[in-house]
């Protein structure tokens, strides 16, 4: 798909996600910069394939003190690959979720392509989004890379290996529900958010 297409469902997928927070002034970032946030993200030059994966399981104490938060445990995979036609590295992200006070397992996912944006001239972020409408995140990185810190409005979910499920679901900020902080861990711990077999044995090989 070319830039010219993709620019603008990216640029308004995160636009909302920064309408959890606050509106904020959205750039594209230079080639420098995305190659840069690139490199923090898959921990090293991400090659032709990489992934990160981040993970949050809320304890009891930080639920306690967030009584509306709705999400109790939150899986995040990040992957790039370099499109073989226009060498340029393609990001996409896999987003897996339980509720708090809700059964079942609920993923979401979606294209982030290779544009990076920075908010306030300060925080790169990359800007994903969910087909036909539906929603997205922006992905940010903590100072030390340790962490994602994954901003959102709206995304639409499913349960978990039902993408075609026509029940329409949607994860949406609420009070304590914009702004999630995920640990970087192991990309092991994202193999339940992958269902084609060669995809998880690169994802187990890394």
């Amino acid at each position: 798909m070319k830039l010219a297409l993709v620019l603008p469902l990216v640029l308004a997928a995160l636009a909302g996600a920064a309408r959890a927070e606050e509106a904020d002034d959205i750039r594209e970032a230079s080639k420098a910069e995305a190659e840069s946030f690139n490199a923090r993200i898959y921990a090293g030059a991400p090659g032709n394939k990489a992934y990160a994966c981040f993970v949050r399981r809320y304890d009891a104490e930080h639920l306690a003190r967030h009584p509306k938060q709705k999400v109790a445990t939150m899986k995040l995979l990040v992957s790039a690959e370099l499109d073989k036609e226009d060498k340029e590295l393609h990001n996409s992200f896999r987003l897996g979720f339980r509720y708090r006070h809700r059964s079942g397992d609920f993923d979401s996912s979606g294209d982030c392509h290779h544009v990076v944006f920075v908010k306030d001239g300060n925080e790169v972020r990359l800007g994903c989004g969910v087909d036909c409408e539906g929603g997205g995140i922006g992905v940010a990185l903590s100072k030390d890379d340790r962490s994602a810190v994954v901003r959102l409005a709206r995304v639409r979910v499913w349960l978990h290996n039902k993408p075609d499920d026509e029940a329409e679901r949607s994860l949406e900020a609420g009070a304590d529900d914009g702004i999630f902080r995920l640990d970087r861990t192991d990309t092991s711990e994202c193999a339940s958010l992958v269902t084609d077999r060669k995809e998880l044995a690169a994802l187990r090989h890394k």
